[in-house]
């Protein structure tokens, strides 16, 4: 009897050890098709992060139309607060209907396109990538991202001409910015057409997208001519200041804000630690770009005038912004701050410029978003390490022809096409209002609303 006990422990040792080896023999069994799940999910998972961080960021670009609003309203009189805001929401409304039907497919036509103008497909059609991996992504948030970009260059415009533009002929303007200007100019560069195909490199669009708002807005300050008031008989500048600073303001942060998805969201991945720290560095050479444009704008309008102006170092931060936009990849955080400093002088003297020759850009859009928008390309060859630049990049440094070709061709097509535009539109009657509805507001006269009701100077009587 005491034997048998004795032998017990043994025998339930050896099916202990028997049914252990089992189940592993089984698990080694199946080994591979556990690992190739696991894989799958890991694949599926970075698919995922990516285009909900490309979705993220489009989201905060399309919150920079609430900035562009704020600030354009807040420099701008009273009296068209209305007319102003309802031509930003126009911008977005319009612009994202025609940028779905027709403008995405000539800026992304696919392989067929000829470099200088082509057409891929109607909606959004299958341009993205077809599989669950990092860094592809759903066509669905491809467009999202980018119809924000084209939102953006057409609402730059709107404080130029503010307060002297008919909203009929605003809402012509916009649906062509927005459905042919802005997505053949964007083909040349992003779409894989002749200035891409010649090395010229612009990460996020301080010229695709800025350049072309800001000499858009200056081809039609042209050919409106100066709001009633704006230059004596002698020439000289009259101040109008606008009728909410802590509008405008509030504006600029929002717009600093959106900028963390303008800039970081166009490296179009974050997983894998080469996209992760591609973006912090995007993200703190946008910060500090802001930052020396403010701060440059500042001394330089403390200089001249004796007194630190507001909304000059506004649009010096603003100013910053754009320059860093088309480089920020490539540069370090010092080359960051160079390039945001030498922005916010850009402003101040280009704000100087249209007062010499008698311009009247009402916000800055021009020397913000035109002037700045061709710094940023040219800073391309003159600071920075561009890895994706082309075969064709010279050294360390830009492609040195490619961006000084793309920093001219393309704000000289957003002007030409808009003056020729603005001109037609002002031969056939439709481009200003009358002298009487001007002097009293654009609220009243082309909207019959008030944004501030019971404040309004001039009655309907």
């Amino acid at each position: 009897m005491k034997m048998k006990w004795l032998k017990m422990p043994a025998l339930v040792a050896a099916a202990l050890v028997l049914g252990l080896a089992s189940p592993s023999w089984a698990q080694d069994a199946a080994e591979p098709e556990a690992v190739f799940d696991a894989a799958a999910a890991v694949s599926e998972s970075a698919y995922a992060i990516d285009n909900l961080f490309l979705m993220v960021a489009a989201v905060l670009v399309l919150f920079m139309q609430a900035g562009f609003a704020m600030v354009e309203s807040g420099f701008n009189s009273a009296k068209n607060t209305v007319n102003i805001l309802f031509k930003n929401m126009m911008d977005l409304c319009i612009g994202m209907m025609l940028y779905f039907v027709i403008g995405y497919g000539l800026m992304y036509p696919g392989d067929g396109g000829n470099g200088w103008l082509a057409f891929g497909q109607f909606g959004i059609g299958g341009i993205g990538a077809d599989a669950a991996e990092a860094g592809a992504l759903a066509p669905q948030v491809d467009w999202l991202f980018q119809v924000a970009f084209a939102a953006t260059a057409a609402t730059i415009v709107s404080g130029a001409v503010a307060g002297r533009l008919k909203f009929g002929a605003y809402l012509i303007y916009s649906a062509i910015i927005t459905a042919f200007i802005y997505p053949i100019s964007g083909y040349w560069k992003w779409g894989g057409g002749w200035l891409d195909g010649m090395g010229f490199y612009d990460f996020a669009g301080s010229l695709v997208v800025h350049a072309v708002g800001g000499f858009a807005a200056l081809a039609g300050a042209i050919v409106l001519g100066p709001r009633i008031g704006r230059f004596g008989k002698d020439g000289k500048s009259k101040a109008m200041p606008g009728h909410n600073l802590p509008i405008a303001a509030l504006g600029v942060f929002i717009l600093l804000i959106g900028w963390f998805g303008f800039n970081p969201g166009s490296q179009l991945a974050i997983v894998g630690k080469d996209n992760t720290d591609a973006v912090m560095l995007i993200a703190v050479n946008t910060l500090l770009a802001a930052g020396a444009g403010g701060v440059l704008a500042m001394i330089t309008t403390w200089i001249l005038h004796k007194k630190p102006d507001l909304t000059m170092a506004a649009n010096g931060v603003l100013g910053g912004l754009v320059g860093i936009t088309a480089n920020c990849d490539g540069v370090s955080n010092v080359e960051a701050i160079i390039i945001g400093a030498v922005a916010g002088v850009l402003v101040c003297a280009g704000v100087k410029l249209l007062d010499a020759l008698k311009i009247d850009d009402t916000v800055g859009a021009f020397p913000v978003h035109g002037l700045c928008g061709m710094w940023g390309g040219i800073a391309v060859a003159l600071f920075g390490s561009y890895d994706g630049c082309s075969s064709q990049a010279i050294g360390e440094y830009g492609n040195w022809v490619a961006q000084i070709t793309g920093s001219l061709v393309i704000p000289a097509w957003a002007f030409l096409t808009m003056f020729i535009l603005f001109t037609i539109l002002k031969a056939v009657g439709l481009l200003r209002v009358g002298r009487e509805e001007e002097l009293r507001g654009l609220d009243i006269g082309e909207h019959g609303e008030e944004a501030y009701n019971g404040f309004q100077i001039f009655t309907t009587n």
